[in-house]
């Protein structure tokens, strides 16, 4: 799925996945992350993503000209979680207004599991 956004030159096609992986890139760089949550389909639960497929940890609904974003991460042991998630909204929100000019209606961040060193 795809949203149009009309201009006076033409129209603009923004898929989902742009919005994904500008999400997952957004989101893994935030300090006390540790990586994206993939579902393994198999046996139900969560594993860390590679770099490579962090759209895998995001999923987007898009509405006309909003985006809604739920982020799947995973986070390292001995930071405040709720700070972390919050570094995470505003930077996800920030990086999807800027680059893609689309209103970010909500950014929704699942912690998965908690990485011990």
């Amino acid at each position: 799925m795809s949203v149009k956004i009309n201009s006076d030159n033409g129209y603009i096609n923004i898929d989902e996945q742009v919005v994904a992986t500008l999400s997952g890139m957004a989101a893994i760089e935030c300090y006390g992350i540790v990586g994206m949550a993939a579902k393994s389909a198999t046996e139900g639960f969560f594993e860390l993503a590679r770099k490579e497929q962090l759209t895998k940890g995001v999923k987007v609904t898009l509405k006309e000209n909003s985006v809604i974003i739920d982020l799947f991460v995973i986070v390292q042991y001995g930071v405040r979680i709720s700070t972390v998630a919050e570094n995470i909204i505003a930077k996800v929100k920030y990086n999807i207004e800027k680059y893609t000019g689309l209103a970010v209606k909500s950014v929704n961040v699942h912690v998965q599991g908690v990485r011990v060193q």
